[in-house]
């Protein structure tokens, strides 16, 4: 079996405080998978900017300049995170005969890249990097993202728990994933979907060396509602549910109303009236919202916008260099 092409995709935005450190440690691993016999020697590290305002590009390309496995990818525009990431992935599946994705943060463990490789040398398909534990996140994040993940599993939605972007596919299960072309992208969700032979690895998330997450609370929420969204009518029938909920309800309170009429025990007031009146009201927005936010997606997806456009691709142009000179030897 040759040794296979290797490209470790690392989706950029803003990261100039982290990203010389986050180079010098990659370029340490290809290094030692190269000594290994584990990768080629024309294995690459593939950072994809994503509309970064500060230096980010600049110093990708300078590294480029001076380290042979560093390319770069920039793309037109900020994207998000999900559509850079699939950008690269996109890129590296062409020269690529397995990819690796992380975040340029390094909070994953870089030291099981290895295992990742020696999954892969025996047939596995797809390797999920999982934190065997959450300890450098905050009570909040920790228990919300347990709340997540055990709601995901109950209505239906297959997740590899406690796994994010950071993850090895080989070139037939990138194929496929690729293959996908829907707009709302959640890659935690699509991967599982793709099938093929998969291994968990196990590892301690660390701190963050520098520069502030991209994640903030607003965006974990929304990218959690999108997931949920995207592959679960789950939340629309919740709503359909309550509605009956409600009704039925009304029905048996109405019923009460007669009887106490009868009974002679009713009491004038519009305490009960305005309290029904905001709750059918909350619940009718809650359902109209619910139904908007399916039909929001719908829209976004006949519409078959490209998800991003790419400015500068050094990655590509390199490995064609690299295959014009194959053929001339």
């Amino acid at each position: 079996m040759n040794k296979p092409i290797l490209t470790i995709v690392v989706p950029c935005y803003n990261e100039e405080a982290v990203l010389n450190e986050t180079i010098l440690q990659l370029t340490g691993v290809v290094n030692d998978l190269i000594e290994d016999s584990l990768v080629s020697k024309n294995s690459k590290l593939l950072f994809v900017d994503d509309g970064s305002s500060d230096q980010t590009w600049n110093m990708i390309e300078q590294e480029c300049e001076k380290n042979s496995f560093v390319t770069g990818l920039k793309l037109a525009g900020n994207v998000g995170h999900q559509n850079a990431l699939i950008a690269g992935l996109e890129t590296a599946n062409q020269y690529s005969d397995c990819v690796i994705s992380i975040d340029a943060d390094l909070q994953d463990d870089i030291n099981v890249i290895k295992t990742f490789l020696e999954k892969y040398w025996e047939g596995i398909d797809i390797v999920y990097g999982v934190r065997d534990s959450r300890e450098t996140d905050t009570f909040f994040k920790r228990n919300t993202a347990l709340f997540f993940y055990r709601s995901m599993e109950r209505i239906g939605i297959k997740l590899v728990p406690n796994h994010a972007d950071f993850r090895l596919m080989s070139k037939r299960a990138l194929d496929e994933l690729l293959k996908y072309k829907e707009t709302n992208l959640f890659l935690r969700g699509l991967v599982p979907l793709v099938g093929f032979s998969s291994a968990k690895v196990y590892y301690d998330r660390k701190e963050r060396q520098a520069g502030e997450s991209k994640y903030p609370l607003k965006k974990m929420l929304a990218f959690a509602f999108d997931g949920m969204t995207s592959f679960s009518v789950a939340p629309i029938r919740l709503v359909t549910f309550i509605g009956f909920l409600s009704v039925l309800i009304s029905v048996l309170v109405g019923a009460y109303a007669i009887i106490q009429r009868i009974l002679g025990h009713t009491e004038s007031g519009w305490t009960s009236i305005v309290i029904s009146i905001w709750f059918m009201g909350g619940l009718q927005l809650m359902g109209i919202g619910m139904i908007g936010e399916y039909i929001g997606k719908i829209y976004h997806e006949v519409k078959r916008r490209p998800r991003y456009a790419i400015e500068v691709d050094r990655f590509t142009s390199l490995m064609k260099e690299k295959q014009q000179e194959l053929v001339m030897k």
